[in-house]
């Protein structure tokens, strides 16, 4: 990992030889675009990849709102709905602005997922390199976070738009922080402030920047002064210092904007159907803790990942618990006794606190983490790896060329894991089959290679997945619906009645599926002679007809 820093010319000779490794402005530039051109062409391959058959659907191809282009009418819903249960107007514009450009191919909003991550890039390094005075270390902090593998999911997905973009305005608000640090006044508190909020209808994932801020003002901003100044940080010195008390107090306005976007966000998501699962807060607690470790094991050795890791219930093992909780305690006991170099506490502070909204304490969906969670709070993994290995090299006196060295071979590594990652999400079959060989029991991911594999008219194909699905979840509406219409393709009708009831029954909103469940039971009906029944189902048809 590169080490190197802008240095005054004083500060070069108080400094180990080790450690005189400098980057100018040209080598700078040169490095950092041949990052960009490296994370392009790992990335390039998702311009001929489809839309993804979860989310997508009801982000863009099927939503008519979005589908109009973005007018008046669409900005006026977009700041109204709750559609998907969430609260994200500029993300429904974004998809909005993609239809009016690109109508309903997936290429063009593949291509701006990209573009965006690429600036998000650009921005992590700029807003890292101005608050520390670190070029090197910025910018292998930058790379860790363009070419990890587990941002693909942020990336190659066209509904983490949403992802993209808050991180895209969080990274400005970061930058135009330490310009009002520098010369507080209200027009740079108010400009930190709007772009906080435009992260914010982007998506609530940012919702802790507050909290970020106290951590930037310890370090690298050195606002808050207290212990020793040591802190891995050049550019702090004339930065007025001020109180704890003066600095949460400033922010007030900042935690009450979080609190009213939590308030909006949470009303959000008890729209339409049930966002919340029936888990108790000590499985909850449980899950949250072992997530916190599969995270960090994820950055240290990113394979297996998926789109969907279903939360475990109540089979948690107590020595899982306890092995993840003696990781969490080590780390934190060691960047306590480490605490003078402030990187550290911040960087881990910054992991745990920016994941708090996501890691399942109030538990959405039916996943037990995501990937897509990490494209923030991973940055603080990456702040701790690059300055401390920098900083151990330093204290070891080792030769200044081993630091690039190790970021380049690191930065390949990665390079090829994310490619190969990419090329997963080529087709919906490819990923969901990927899924079910590297989670267990993974009775989703089952279900939907089931559906996809019926939707290419691949039925012998499709019976073990459903039969897998069903046997761990025997109530997975999408695996019921994918026996029903094996057992009717295949010429087994009055088998295949039940699980098309049973998948009606269930409270799956998916609209497209219950009009294709009701239409294919009323010709199973008129194929068994039952014209009346047969009739009742095509009428109901009619009423759920895709939008």
């Amino acid at each position: 990992m590169v080490s190197a820093r802008v240095q005054f010319p004083e500060q070069v000779q108080s400094q180990p030889k080790a450690a005189r490794f400098t980057l100018p402005g040209k080598s700078i530039l040169i490095l950092g675009l041949a990052l960009l051109a490296a994370t392009a062409l790992v990335y390039l391959q998702v311009h001929r990849h489809p839309f993804f058959n979860m989310d997508d659907q009801g982000y863009v191809y099927e939503n008519p709102d979005v589908m109009s282009g973005l007018t008046w009418s669409t900005v006026a819903w977009a700041l109204t709905t709750y559609d998907d249960n969430n609260w994200h107007p500029l993300t429904w514009m974004s998809h909005a602005l993609d239809c009016q450009f690109f109508h309903l191919s997936p290429a063009g909003p593949h291509d701006v997922n990209v573009a965006l991550h690429l600036i998000n890039v650009v921005l992590l390094f700029w807003v890292l390199w101005k608050a520390t005075g670190y070029a090197g270390r910025s910018l292998m902090v930058a790379a860790l976070f363009a070419l990890h593998p587990i941002n693909v999911e942020s990336v190659a997905w066209i509904a983490e738009r949403k992802t993209l973009l808050s991180m895209l305005f969080f990274l400005l608000a970061l930058g135009a922080y330490r310009g009002y640090a520098y010369k507080p006044g209200k027009a740079r508190y108010l400009l930190v402030a709007l772009l906080f909020v435009l992260g914010l209808m982007a998506k609530p994932q940012v919702i802790t920047f507050p909290f970020v801020l106290l951590l930037w003002d310890y370090w690298p901003l050195a606002r808050f002064s207290v212990g020793p100044r040591q802190s891995g940080s050049l550019s702090q010195t004339d930065i007025p210092s001020r109180s704890l008390y003066q600095l949460v107090q400033e922010k007030v306005p900042l935690f009450a904007i979080s609190l009213i976007d939590a308030y909006v966000t949470m009303k959000a998501q008890k729209v339409g159907r049930p966002a919340y699962w029936p888990f108790t807060f000590p499985i909850r607690l449980e899950n949250a803790i072992v997530s916190y470790a599969r995270y960090v094991q994820k950055m240290l050795w990113p394979l297996k990942l998926a789109p969907m890791y279903i939360h475990p219930g109540n089979s948690i093992r107590l020595w899982q618990v306890l092995v993840a909780l003696v990781i969490l305690l080590g780390v934190s006991a060691l960047v306590v006794v480490l605490r003078r170099r402030r990187y550290l506490a911040v960087g881990w502070l910054w992991f745990l606190g920016t994941m708090v909204p996501m890691i399942g304490l109030m538990q959405v969906g039916r996943q037990s983490m995501a990937d897509r969670y990490a494209y923030l709070p991973f940055l603080g993994l990456f702040i701790m790896l690059c300055w401390g290995v920098a900083d151990w090299v330093q204290a070891w006196h080792l030769p200044a060329a081993l630091l690039p060295a190790i970021g380049l071979a690191v930065a390949a590594s990665l390079a090829v894991l994310t490619y190969r990652q990419v090329g997963y999400w080529a087709d919906n079959l490819q990923i969901w089959i990927h899924t079910t060989q590297v989670t267990d029991q993974n009775w989703f991911a089952d279900g939907q290679a089931c559906i996809v594999m019926l939707n290419k008219g691949e039925t012998d194909q499709s019976a073990p997945y459903c039969a897998k699905a069903l046997a761990i979840n025997q109530e997975y509406p999408v695996a019921n619906l994918g026996v029903a219409m094996y057992e009717h393709e295949t010429g087994h009708l009055r088998e295949s009645i039940p699980y098309y009831e049973k998948f009606l029954a269930s409270p799956d909103d998916d609209q497209d599926l219950r009009y294709r469940a009701l239409t294919n039971l009323g010709h199973v009906y008129r194929r068994l002679g039952d014209t009346d029944r047969a009739r009742q189902y095509f009428q109901a048809a009619a009423k759920v007809a895709p939008r």
